[in-house]
């Protein structure tokens, strides 16, 4: 039943209705009123009623805000997220309410962004879509059925880097690292370790004797162990005290290795590139793609590509050796 009345100048509407919330909504022309509370009335006795009043009353910030709260926190990647997250509800985006959130915020958005990383844009747009999905399926808040993101092209996102040290390029940036990260960078390069897994290696998960570390709890989920070699082994040999091997702070690091990188005319050089490194050395050196993705951690080919630079003139000896089949 819908109840019409007039209130500070404006038509009050009320619909109460058995197996439905009360209703409420306020209009300037009594004529908009009574039509909106047919069509509510109808949509209740068709079974097709959608209560929207939350989501007219929740802004993007409140889901983005709830979802950095609750759900970031349980994340291997939730320190890089939180960034992106504050980014977000600090941007004018996030003040339009859930009912109103179209299609064409999200594409404003990723003109805004432009000038950055097109994998980092799809970050910040797939973010708005999860935390739309948990906020309709798992916190109760009704929404339309389409998610506005859905609607938005992605960039197209090529994360492969051309970036890979000569032997020499390699000797000057370690020359140039202080004693805070020269073994720790040595250690990126010789293992193909991921920056945190080495930084979070245990001394209960290294095992000197038979020359191996366990990785615990990677970024794939999965636990690994891989052989050292012998610059590996003496640098471990030379920490042994603490619970973690490496007692290093990430900010400290990045500082200190922009500095040397830097230093060595090598700024577009990241830390993560020495992971590449190793893995292009390793099949360079003759180890199979099997092998290689065994002791790196990647779980496909496709991963993997992405962290191999071999060059042309890599293969030039390898060329030369080919074996062709005569005909008969």
């Amino acid at each position: 039943m819908a109840y019409i009345r007039k209130k500070r100048n404006k038509w009050a509407v009320r619909i109460k209705k058995k197996g439905y919330p009360v209703i409420y909504k306020s209009f300037f022309q009594k004529s908009d009123a009574s039509k909106w509370a047919k069509q509510i009335e109808s949509d209740m006795d068709r079974n097709i009623f959608e209560d929207y009043q939350n989501a007219s009353n929740t802004t993007l910030k409140d889901i983005l805000v709830k979802y950095r709260d609750e759900e970031t926190p349980k994340k291997k990647g939730a320190q890089s997220e939180l960034y992106r997250i504050n980014r977000l509800i600090n941007n004018k985006i996030a003040l339009v309410s859930l009912l109103r959130l179209k299609s064409s915020h999200i594409s404003t958005l990723k003109k805004e962004l432009e000038g950055r990383a097109p994998q980092t844009i799809k970050h910040y747009i797939q973010l708005i879509s999860v935390a739309w999905n948990t906020a309709k399926k798992e916190w109760g808040i009704t929404l339309p059925a389409e998610n506005p993101c859905s609607m938005v092209s992605m960039p197209k996102v090529n994360n492969r880097r051309e970036y890979i040290l000569t032997h020499k390029q390699y000797n000057n940036l370690i020359n140039a690292c202080s004693d805070y990260i020269k073994d720790f960078v040595v250690m990126l390069y010789e293992t193909g370790a991921r920056y945190s897994e080495l930084a979070e290696l245990q001394h209960s998960n290294v095992d000197l004797y038979n020359r191996k570390l366990t990785f615990v709890d990677t970024k794939n989920g999965d636990d690994r162990t891989i052989p050292i070699n012998e610059r590996a082994l003496a640098i471990l040999k030379r920490y042994r005290f603490g619970k973690t091997v490496f007692n290093i702070d990430y900010q400290k690091f990045y500082e200190h290795f922009c500095k040397a990188r830097h230093s060595v005319e090598l700024d577009y050089f990241h830390a993560h590139d020495l992971r590449a490194c190793w893995c292009t050395n390793a099949i360079l050196s003759g180890m199979s793609l099997p092998e290689v993705s065994a002791l790196s951690g990647h779980k496909s080919w496709s991963m993997l590509r992405r962290y191999t630079r071999i060059k042309p003139e890599d293969l030039e000896e390898k060329v030369n050796k080919i074996v062709w089949i005569e005909s008969k």
